[in-house]
């Protein structure tokens, strides 16, 4: 599979099979992140992976799912995700840019998890205090994003944009997500919408 294949066919996942991810596979999904372009190359994005059960469970509870298609979004008991990567921001090696950096990371993450047969959802609605105490963040570190991981148990659909952005689910359950063609967000040499 290609770089540009695997672009366009990665999707968020939010049902997961109760496989164990090897941690030689989370490993290489941080090293990916960590080889992503950085502003300045401060480097300030760190990570904390979660894989054991107990603390899987824990942070499951601090995030927010599929706001569109809320509660059936949500992934239900036994298809929810086996491991997460914290994505963190440290703000004492740089205060600005982080976000952008992370964004970089975090796609090369869920690319080479896709590449590996993994399912990724990439979260910010994250309850930060409740994360933050779980994780026993001192004070200059930022949580930026989580990203839920587990082997997929779904197969959402692409579908051509026409009446809105909300993503939804069929009476099978099956996931559609609309996206803008590329002849809807393309201009050539100037900005001409």
């Amino acid at each position: 599979m290609t770089v540009y294949e695997s672009a366009i066919n990665r999707r968020s996942i939010r049902r997961f099979k109760q496989k164990p991810i090897p941690l030689e596979i989370l490993r290489k999904l941080v090293n990916a992140g960590r080889m992503a372009p950085s502003s300045a190359n401060k480097q300030p994005i760190e990570y904390i992976i979660i894989d054991e059960a107990s603390v899987v469970e824990r942070v499951f509870w601090t995030l927010k799912w599929a706001g569109y298609i809320f509660p059936a979004g949500d992934p239900p008991h036994g298809e929810r995700p086996v491991a997460y990567i914290i994505v963190l921001a440290n703000k004492q090696k740089s205060s600005s840019s982080c976000e952008r950096d992370a964004a970089a990371a975090i796609e090369n993450m869920l690319l080479v998890a896709f590449e590996e047969s993994i399912g990724s959802c990439w979260l910010g609605a994250i309850d930060i205090n409740k994360l933050t105490v779980i994780l026993e963040l001192p004070e200059h570190i930022k949580i930026d994003s989580v990203i839920a991981l587990g082997y997929s148990n779904e197969s959402p659909r692409v579908e051509v944009l026409k009446d809105s952005v909300k993503y939804w689910k069929d009476d099978k359950g099956v996931l559609y997500v609309p996206k803008r063609g590329i002849d809807d967000v393309v201009c050539y040499n100037k900005y001409s919408r």
